[in-house]
This record gives structure tokens, C-alpha cells and sequence, in this order.
């Protein structure tokens, strides 16, 4: 599948190794950056298209919003593991579940811009826990110059993998192909969640690390067994 990643929030809280480590399935080592890992709250614009054909201009384009963290698999490789994603259209949770093992969940969802202020709002219908939720607000700055991001920020966002656990157990991964995120600073004006609550996390402590991006378009590879 083609995607397009568009109008996207990077959030961060940082946690101990050992409180994501626990949630991983066997074969998964959660990597840390300074004996820290670290977890993302994702929401953005989705627009998908088949390959060699036009996107689709209605039904594929939704809000969607993720909970990450970032991991390195049994076969060496580095990529994101999904906790949760929240998605606005039931027939992208059923292909993501059963095609690529990843954790859907259908939401009530929201993406607008009022100036450089974007809000992002979702609300779980379904599978459960219902009712979890998000509600981000934050404000876009100025575009990363020459010497930015630093290589904190580029191992957060910069992830060409991802991996996901079928039915059976079995881990799958799938290449993500992209050009590298073009950033913005950003600043948090509201972030009330519990969807990371939902996954089994702790709850999140501080001020999230924030960065935004307008756009990147993505092929997402078949996936495979790990």
C-alpha cells in the first residue's frame, strides 16, 4: 500500500525500560536511547491509495492516531511496535489486524486547523476498552534549521520498520520506505489522553517531547515472517 502521512504530531514521554518491556511479545527488545525508552502518541492525517492508482479521494483519508514505542527484533533490524492505533475508517482496522497483525481500533475521530494551532480529538468505539481517548491541541513554530534535529530527535522520528504479532503468536515486520521527516518545532497548548492507560503503560509523567511534520509519503512493503 501507498500511503500519505500528513499534518502529523510527534509526542514523547520517557520510561523506564523495564515498564515497556513487560508489554513486548517474546522476540522483541524495546531499544533505549541513554537507558531510556521511549513512547509516542502519533495522531495525524492518513490518505491511502493501491499502487497505480489515484488516492482515493474520500475513503482514503482519515484521522489517525498511534501509540508507539521502538524496538529491535530477533532478526537484528530496528522498527517501531505498535501499542494501539486509533483509526476513523472500519475497514483499515480489519485489513491492519488481519494483514499485518497490528492493533486497530475503530475511534470517533477529528483533525482541524484554526492559524498554526492544530487539534486532534479521538474517542475508542471499538474493540474495547471504548471510550479511551485523546485530545491534543499544539501550536506549529518555525521549521528545523541546518543543524536541527539533533540525533535524539531524528532516532525518534526516523523508523523504516514495523513489526506486528498474528494470530498465531508469530511476529511479522514490513518495511516502511519514506524520505526523511521534514520537522517543525512545536509546542503542547492541551494533551489530555488515556490511551496510553489503555495499552497497559503507566501513566505518562512531564511535559512531552513535541515536534511536527506536514508531510511525508510512504510505501508500506508486504509483510513478513520475523
Amino acid at each position: 500500500m501507498h500511503n500519505r502521512w500528513d499534518t502529523l504530531t510527534f509526542l514523547h514521554w520517557s520510561y523506564e525500560p523495564s515498564e515497556i518491556q513487560r508489554l513486548l511479545p517474546p522476540g522483541l527488545e524495546v531499544e533505549t536511547w541513554h537507558d531510556r525508552a521511549w513512547v509516542g502518541l502519533v495522531p495525524f492525517f492518513m490518505q491511502v491509495r493501491a499502487p497505480g492508482q489515484p488516492w482515493w479521494p474520500r475513503l482514503g483519508r482519515f484521522p489517525e492516531t498511534n501509540v508507539r514505542t521502538y524496538v529491535r527484533g530477533p532478526d537484528g533490524n530496528t522498527g517501531v511496535w505498535f501499542f494501539s492505533l486509533e483509526a476513523a475508517r472500519l475497514g483499515v482496522v480489519a485489513f491492519g489486524r488481519g494483514g499485518y497483525g497490528v492493533p486497530y481500533f475503530w475511534a470517533k475521530m477529528r483533525c482541524e486547523q484554526r492559524d498554526n494551532i492544530w487539534e486532534y480529538e479521538s474517542r475508542r468505539r471499538w474493540p474495547g476498552p471504548r471510550g479511551a481517548h485523546c485530545r491534543v491541541r499544539v501550536a506549529v513554530g518555525r521549521e528545523y534549521g541546518f543543524d536541527e534535529p539533533s540525533d535524539f530527535e531524528h532516532w525518534l522520528s526516523a523508523r523504516w520498520r514495523l513489526y506486528g504479532q498474528v494470530r498465531s503468536g508469530r511476529l511479522v515486520t514490513a518495511e516502511a520506505h519514506h524520505e526523511r521527516w521534514p520537522l517543525l518545532h512545536a509546542e503542547v497548548l492541551e494533551c489530555d489522553q488515556t490511551l496510553l492507560e489503555a495499552c497497559g503503560l503507566p501513566t505518562p509523567s512531564g511535559a512531552p517531547i513535541a515536534m511536527w511534520s506536514p508531510r511525508v509519503t510512504v510505501r508500506i512493503g508486504r509483510p513478513r515472517w520475523c
